[in-house]
């Protein structure tokens, strides 16, 4: 059957086919629409939505019920750490220990202050040094220093969003802060992705860029402006000026602070419990080192 002549012109006829006629390749089918790293930008603007509505139910019902939501945060996000310093670098932290201090530290900050949480953050110290007693000396040296990093790195940095909270005005204050930080992300991104040309560290995160970098700063004084203006009780829009470009340069060092870290486990994300975000530790790169710095600059401003 394979050797049977062709019909007569059948080989003239496709030898001389007209270009247009070669077969057409099928269009792909249509992916969903993706953010910059290749993640899916309708479930991150839907995760976004959600965690927004829980912040601020929590927020302006009982403020209690705000820090039990900072409370898991950030234990799920020590735990994410730890876990993947235990799967890339063998790195041993103890979690009980770390888990009780991060509780320790947010509750104490809250309900006594700086004294409290600072203490809080030695104990955890202690707690971890004595815990990884019961194994053999090899790296104990290691996986203390990692755990204590740990501890200040997330719970302690946290505890300042408690102090936050724990003034007066605290929901306010909080908004502010996560305004604040959020829009220097968003600023970033939009300028970055409409007019970046000059890479900001290429080797830490190639997609940022000087000229995202200076529209998140801008971004984030316009907000801290007007919210510094209308929701802050005796502050004024100059601070908020201020305020929003200390705090939108922290949350960029932060950023890229975290993707050092993920760049030496060689990961993309923390995590996986959040589409379209990664894991906790994903959010709270930028959140964390930038809120000590928004609670020092309104105590200074407008007290504690």
């Amino acid at each position: 059957m394979n050797d049977a002549p062709n019909a007569p012109g059948t080989r003239g006829a496709t030898e001389s086919a007209p270009p247009q006629e070669s077969p057409v390749a099928q269009p792909e089918p249509q992916q969903p629409r993706k953010q910059r790293g290749g993640r899916n930008l309708p479930a991150a603007i839907g995760v976004g939505v959600g965690l927004g509505a829980v912040i601020i139910a929590s927020l302006f019902v009982v403020k209690v019920l705000f820090l039990a939501v900072v409370v898991a945060a950030v234990s799920i996000g020590s735990y994410e750490l730890t876990s993947r310093l235990a799967e890339r670098k063998e790195i041993r932290v103890a979690q009980l220990p770390l888990l009780l201090g991060g509780v320790a530290m947010l509750t104490t900050g809250y309900w006594i202050g700086p004294q409290g949480a600072a203490a809080a953050l030695a104990l955890t110290a202690l707690a971890l040094m004595i815990w990884r007693m019961k194994e053999p000396p090899e790296n104990y040296l290691r996986d203390i220093t990692a755990g204590v990093f740990t501890a200040f790195y997330v719970p302690f940095l946290a505890t300042f969003v408690a102090l936050m909270l724990a003034a007066h005005d605290g929901p306010q204050r909080i908004v502010l802060f996560l305004v604040v930080t959020i829009c220097s992300d968003t600023g970033a991104y939009a300028v970055g992705y409409k007019f970046g040309r000059n890479k900001l560290a290429p080797t830490i995160s190639p997609g940022k860029t000087r000229e995202g970098l200076a529209g998140g700063i801008g971004l984030s004084m316009l907000a801290g402006a007007l919210l510094m203006e209308w929701i802050i009780k005796d502050g004024h829009w100059w601070q908020g000026l201020i305020l929003g470009g200390c705090a939108a340069l922290i949350a960029t060092l932060g950023d890229l602070a975290e993707s050092m870290i993920k760049r030496d486990l060689g990961i993309k994300d923390m995590g996986t419990l959040l589409p379209g975000h990664g894991g906790i530790m994903d959010r709270l790169d930028s959140l964390l080192p930038t809120a000590p710095v928004v609670w020092l600059l309104l105590a200074a401003f407008v007290g504690s």
